[in-house]
């Protein structure tokens, strides 16, 4: 059986529905295939540890989602989707019990940083300031295709000259050295450390600063929101919104190349879908390249290339249904929605750096309930906890982890043991057995790391959507802008196949990207 539509979208996670509503919004007949069972890839909950308890299966908490134009620019609100927070946004506990605290409240946040060093405040005033005026370009310049011209152009119009070339510095330092350079205290230091370990990048790693300064901000000024009712609540506005036809249990084995261009897919079972206009794959390169597409349809460059990529370090998450809010070591924790505890960032990141397991890991924790009472009964808490381990660890070694991961939980709450109702422990390969993307636990799609970014993401390129095959588009975390849920992926390859199809100059677009292909895939 043969189904004839204008695209094909290959995977229903964020960026693949992203994509799958702005081709149907410009009048597309668009299929959206997904290999399992559930749609929304990393944006998913369920109750997996106790009837009652919300628990979300991935990602959590959304400040990329709130800040986003293409997600913006979709109205999911219109779509029932609602955010709603936590009272304070972000905790680094310390192991004396104090903490250092981002609260959507200016004043409070600065209040929390000045006590750890005066004069912290004041600059985190200054620099908060700073972002406001440049941000909105300066989010658009990170996440439209490359070169951002039109967002770069106003940002260093608005930087200056100087100013521009200061911000460029600090996307290339690491965590560590800008925490340094810009407060006096370990308070704002560790907390843009921290940040910077929502990535896979070390302290000490080139473009962590970017990465801890970029969330501190948006922490700032967006708050870490959450869905009312779940992460898959965003999910169900993006397929509300959608409307269109979406098939589970139907992973593609084939993209169908012909004459160098996509000409659709074949499915597992035998399915064929004919693509029109364009197929968009919301899955990794790895497996897009190396599986998907047969190698004579493919520059032995570009597969040479792939041997380079670089997969971010594996997951280990662990929910709880508690029975009460967590007591924790430091007060001001209670009411933040997210919280760094654990290792100090540096010797955490050394550990992993040589394939070692952290003795001492370094946690992100999750309070959802703390942030969306919906999440579980009154008075309880459903909390969430994750770190990274090394990539190649054994089942056997990610299963001891847990432990490690508890034994911190217990240090700095007190009576942590007492509250667990249950708990569901989702190591490197159950991540992928639930969402074949994850490959090996890696949340990011690739490394974060400065050498796998914009032009180099996933190998050496144009930083865009567009393949070296006519009509394929790559829209996963694996392509520029990288990982988090913001649908810039998704959004870039709908506005590449858009262009190649815009009457008249689609032709000279692909001739434009087909020449530099060449120049960079010489064969």
């Amino acid at each position: 059986m043969t189904e004839t539509v204008d695209a094909v979208v290959i995977g229903a996670g964020p960026n693949g529905l992203v994509a799958a509503n702005m081709l149907a919004d410009a009048g597309w007949d668009v299929v959206v295939l997904e290999a399992t069972g559930h749609p929304g890839g990393g944006v998913r909950s369920a109750e997996v540890t106790v009837p009652g308890f919300v628990n979300d299966l991935c990602s959590a908490f959304y400040p990329l989602a709130a800040g986003s134009p293409p997600l913006l620019a979709l109205d999911l609100e219109a779509h029932g989707l609602r955010w709603t927070h936590a009272p304070e946004v972000v905790a680094h506990v310390f192991p004396d019990g104090r903490a250092a605290v981002i609260s959507r409240e200016l004043d409070l946040t600065a209040e929390s940083l000045e006590r750890f060093a005066p004069g912290d405040g004041k600059a985190w005033r200054h620099w908060y300031a700073e972002w406001r005026r440049l941000a909105p370009d300066l989010i658009d310049a990170l996440l439209t295709p490359f070169p951002p011209i039109r967002a770069g152009a106003r940002l260093a119009a608005g930087a200056g000259l100087g100013g521009a070339l200061r911000l460029g510095r600090r996307f290339l330092v690491p965590a560590r050295v800008l925490g340094e350079e810009l407060f006096a205290g370990e308070g704002a230091r560790l907390l843009l450390n921290g940040l910077a370990l929502h990535t896979d990048l070390a302290p000490d790693d080139a473009a962590g600063g970017a990465f801890g300064w970029l969330l501190a901000m948006l922490a700032q000024q967006y708050g870490f929101p959450v869905p009312v009712g779940g992460a898959q609540r965003l999910t169900d506005a993006l397929l509300r919104r959608f409307g269109g036809d979406v098939h589970l249990r139907a992973p593609v084995e084939r993209v169908v190349v012909g004459g160098g261009r996509a000409l659709g897919v074949r499915c597992a079972d035998g399915r064929l879908f004919r693509a029109r206009r364009a197929v968009v794959a919301d899955v990794p390169a790895p497996p897009l390249y190396q599986d998907l597409i047969e190698p004579r349809h493919l520059p032995g460059r570009l597969l040479a290339d792939l041997a380079g990529f670089r997969w971010d370090n594996p997951t280990l998450k662990i929910d709880f249904a508690l029975s009460g809010p967590v007591p924790w070591i430091a007060p001001e924790a209670a009411g933040a929605g997210t919280i760094h505890l654990g290792a100090d960032p540096v010797r955490y990141a050394a550990d992993l750096s040589i394939g070692r397991p952290p003795e001492e890991p370094f946690l992100l924790v999750g309070q959802m309930t703390t942030a969306d009472a919906t999440r579980s009964p009154g008075g309880t808490e459903s909390l969430w906890a994750y770190t990274h381990l090394p990539r190649g660890v054994t089942a056997e070694q990610a299963a001891a982890h847990v432990e490690r991961v508890t034994g911190v939980l217990r240090r700095y709450a007190p009576g942590f043991d007492d509250l667990v109702l249950g708990r569901y422990v989702a190591g490197p390969a159950q991540l992928q057995a639930e969402n074949p993307s994850l490959i090996d636990g890696a949340i990011n799609g690739g490394t974060a790391g400065a050498y796998q970014q914009v032009v180099w993401r996933p190998t050496p390129g144009l930083g865009r959507a567009d393949t070296p095959i006519d009509r394929l588009y790559l829209a996963s975390s694996s392509a520029h802008p990288g990982g988090g849920v913001h649908g810039a992926a998704g959004a870039n390859a709908a506005r590449a196949a858009l262009a190649r199809h815009r009457p008249v100059l689609g032709d000279a677009y692909r001739a434009a990207i087909t020449a530099a292909m060449r120049r960079i895939y010489p064969s």
